[in-house]
């Protein structure tokens, strides 16, 4: 097993630098040319905070797997796309890693959340427990949907970030909810738009005080994942050209997938490629240093990223958005209005003002006997993951 592994590793790490084409590159809403800007976009994907299979992590539950290997890699995808959100909420989209670099405070925060112990706010400790209330045994393999309900309940516990997490179901996003769920009071937690108060005292790595400020807000920073399918077992064509518009908007969070059995973090794309993070690599936990510092250069992938064909997606995905303000929120649903004008783009889910009546909660995964076929196509294609690096060879 452990020369199977190091065999999938060593063929990811081959792949080739980008295409010289005249093609722009898109990561995240940025928008870069391959030819002028190729450190910059390296610098981009460097930047994001990339999450892998961990072994010997302590274990699940107490008596549960110490590593994930094999099984985790929609959960890694889950943490990926999530630690995007918090990025963007406390450092900012513009925000750059340096390898060698002192990073701010809230870098660490950021990184902290996601660290491979049961009181880390989105662990895999968490991730894994949490799922059994989806139905999802600790060692079983996730779909975006499970992996997006989940992460929802556990971002109520993260007062820091302070987080207004929607998830649009029925392929149907509905503005009235968003408004109604970001409009509402609560204590400011040190984003961009309201500046932390810096302090030496940390709870659980965090600002012992963040949640319980006294500064308001009017508009509560939103996450937005949209679990879809685009296709019964392969991805319909039609949708591709809307797919690589996702990617072009200064919202994006970028979209959690993969091929069957193998989830990967897409960033971007260029031309009829797919730009991905790859949590299939099983590094060893990582500890503190003996000075209390987090070694952190494991957590940016510090090599070109994968590529893969569009055509060749599952097409059981879920995208995710960042709208930091009500005015990111409307400049969002006018960018997604105008693609439905955008000639052999079809809508991948519709955008309505109000709920229709005969809607169900869009917030509450349905798992009930009765639910659509839909519902079932994703329960069978969320089965069980095979070991997908023997697999591959």
């Amino acid at each position: 097993l452990f020369l199977a592994t190091l065999t999938y590793d060593t063929l990811r790490f081959e792949y080739e630098d980008f295409p010289e084409t005249k093609e722009p590159v898109w990561i995240l809403g940025r928008k870069y040319s391959v030819f002028t800007e190729k450190e910059e976009i390296l610098l981009d994907v460097t930047s994001r905070l990339w999450f892998t299979y961990r072994k010997n992590f302590p274990a699940i539950g107490g008596t549960g797997p110490t590593s994930d290997t094999g099984w985790g890699c929609m959960l890694r995808c889950g943490q990926m796309i999530f630690a995007q959100a918090l990025v963007c909420r406390h450092l900012g989209r513009d925000w750059r890693w340096i390898k060698g670099k002192r990073q701010m405070d809230n870098y660490f925060n950021v990184l902290n959340a996601f660290i491979d112990k049961k009181d880390s706010y989105y662990s895999i400790h968490q991730i894994a427990q949490m799922g059994v209330g989806e139905g999802k045994s600790i060692g079983q393999w996730y779909g975006p949907n499970t992996v997006a309900q989940v992460l929802k309940k556990l971002a109520t516990f993260d007062t820091w970030s302070s987080l207004a997490v929607h998830i649009a179901m029925d392929n149907t996003v509905v503005m009235e909810e968003i408004r109604r769920l970001c409009q509402s009071n609560f204590p400011c937690a040190g984003a961009a738009a309201c500046p932390a108060v810096e302090s030496d005292v940390l709870y659980n790595g965090y600002p012992e005080e963040a949640g319980v400020r006294d500064r308001l807000t009017l508009w509560k920073p939103l996450v937005l994942l949209i679990p879809l399918r685009l296709g019964l077992t392969e991805i319909n064509e039609a949708y591709i050209e809307t797919l690589k518009h996702c990617f072009m908007m200064p919202q994006s969070l970028g979209v959690i997938g993969g091929k069957p059995n193998s989830a990967h973090y897409f960033i971007g794309y260029v031309g009829e490629e797919l730009i991905y993070l790859d949590p299939h690599t099983t590094q060893p936990v990582v500890e503190p240093n003996d000075s209390g510092c987090l070694p952190d250069e494991s957590f940016h992938c510090q090599h070109p990223p994968c590529r893969m064909s569009i055509a060749e997606l599952d097409p059981s995905i879920a995208v995710g958005f960042f709208c930091n303000t009500e005015e990111d929120f409307n400049n969002w649903c006018q960018q997604i209005k105008k693609l439905s004008l955008v000639r052999g783009a079809l809508p991948m889910f519709e955008l309505v003002e109000r709920q229709p009546s005969h809607f169900s909660n869009p917030d509450v995964l349905n798992l009930t006997p009765d639910s659509s076929d839909a519902d079932r196509l994703e329960r069978f294609f969320d089965s069980e993951d095979e070991d997908f690096e023997i697999l591959s060879l």
